[in-house]
């Protein structure tokens, strides 16, 4: 393995794809591909591949990725068309007269999908989420919020092992969902600091509805469309959570999303257009999870609270995925502590998490990482407030 100043050359190839990703954020699709394919030629033709040298041995390392970066693009194309469904049913016009006529109906709404993350997964709660915003705030979301709303999406789903692919993969690897459950504590602590600071942001920049604009009924077919796709997502990570054998075997999470898509498209039609922007974030992510897949990571640091802290920082820029199947197979990590890092952690920058890549399929503008650092700026203080708000609650706490 070759290195330079003690670290892999492939650490230095995606330290420049995600600089790239946040300098030219206009061109982050061939900034992604472009990184991917450039490890990949390097491992192939200079060093090697995770799992040995040669097309077999790249073979049997996206034998084992195949079914995580599937899911990737099915839900995040799937969620879109299903944010459209939502959008056209107009219930996100009836919002305002049920929302606070100030400040606090940004921070009801940021709660909302709080609350949504932990049964749904988190892409579904940011996107829904963004809508709601896109509506009661006549089209004017600041990146501020934006960065808020990730966060909520994040925050609540690191307290269920239903809520995250995180945390989904330690149900899958054994960890009990009570172990994981006190994640919550963290995540509660967080939302008062982001949740707070972003949505008096939100009201600076554009102030919520007052009231319902007329002339937008409820269309209740589309609203039943939505509500079937989501118990079936629900519905589908459940049962294939509870037969698995500590194994992914197959995307089951996103067919069932798209089957539901698909059949209650009979029912109302979607604008399928919206697939279009929708692939080229799924393509993206999907180049970042899968160049990160790539990296000679053999092990982690000593597991402790400092370590932990660390991941959840590192997680902004560099997939939680395959830090959470390190942790795992490395044990003697404080499970629920891990599940809040790695899951918030990704809120620090918009492509740090799948949810940032959908919401910022919705609003393009977001996809400034110096723009989202310097209006987000409460999100990783809401990080540093969660952890160690839980470090000092429950204490450290090795599984």
């Amino acid at each position: 393995m070759l290195t330079f100043l003690g670290a892999p050359i492939e650490f230095y190839l995606f330290g420049l794809t995600l600089a790239g990703v946040a300098l030219f954020h206009h061109r982050t699709l061939l900034v992604a591909v472009t990184g991917l394919v450039a490890i990949l030629a390097y491992q192939g033709f200079i060093g090697s591949f995770p799992t040995g040298h040669g097309l077999p041995a790249l073979a049997e390392h996206f034998g084992h990725e195949w079914v995580i970066l599937t899911n990737l693009l099915l839900l995040l194309v799937g969620f879109e068309v299903l944010s459209n469904q939502f959008e056209k049913s107009a219930l996100p016009d009836h919002m305002p007269n049920h929302l606070p006529n100030d400040w606090k109906g940004g921070l009801v709404l940021l709660f909302v999908v709080f609350v949504l993350s932990a049964f749904l997964d988190n892409i579904a709660a940011a996107v829904i989420g963004g809508v709601m915003a896109r509506h009661v705030y006549k089209g004017r979301v600041s990146v501020g919020f934006l960065a808020s709303l990730v966060a909520a999406a994040n925050a609540g789903g690191a307290g269920s092992v239903i809520g995250d692919t995180t945390t989904t993969i330690m149900w899958l690897k054994g960890v009990s969902p009570l172990h994981v459950l006190p994640a919550f504590l963290a995540s509660i602590v967080a939302f008062a600091v982001f949740g707070v600071f972003g949505a008096l942001a939100q009201q600076r920049h554009q102030p919520i509805l007052e009231h319902d604009e007329p002339g937008h009924p409820i269309r209740w077919r589309r609203v039943a469309i939505v509500a079937i796709v989501l118990v079936s997502a629900v519905a589908a990570n459940v049962t294939a959570n509870a037969l698995s054998d500590g194994e992914e075997h197959a995307p089951w999470l996103g067919m069932a999303v798209w089957a539901a898509l698909l059949a209650t498209s009979f029912i109302a039609k979607p604008d399928w257009s919206v697939t279009r922007p929708a692939m080229k974030g799924a393509v993206f992510l999907a180049s970042l999870v899968a160049a990160a897949s790539l990296m000679p990571v053999s092990a982690l640091p000593e597991p402790s609270w400092a370590t932990t802290l660390g991941l959840g920082a590192l997680s902004s820029v560099f997939d939680n995925i395959p830090l959470t199947a390190l942790a795992l197979e490395q044990g003697g990590y404080d499970w629920a502590l891990l599940a809040y890092a790695v899951g918030f952690g990704g809120s620090m920058v918009w492509f740090g998490s799948s949810a940032g890549v959908a919401l910022t399929t919705l609003y393009p503008e977001g996809r400034s990482v110096f723009r989202w650092l310097k209006e987000g700026w409460h999100v990783p203080v809401a990080y540093v407030a969660g952890f160690f708000a839980m470090l000092a609650t429950l204490g450290w706490q090795p599984g």
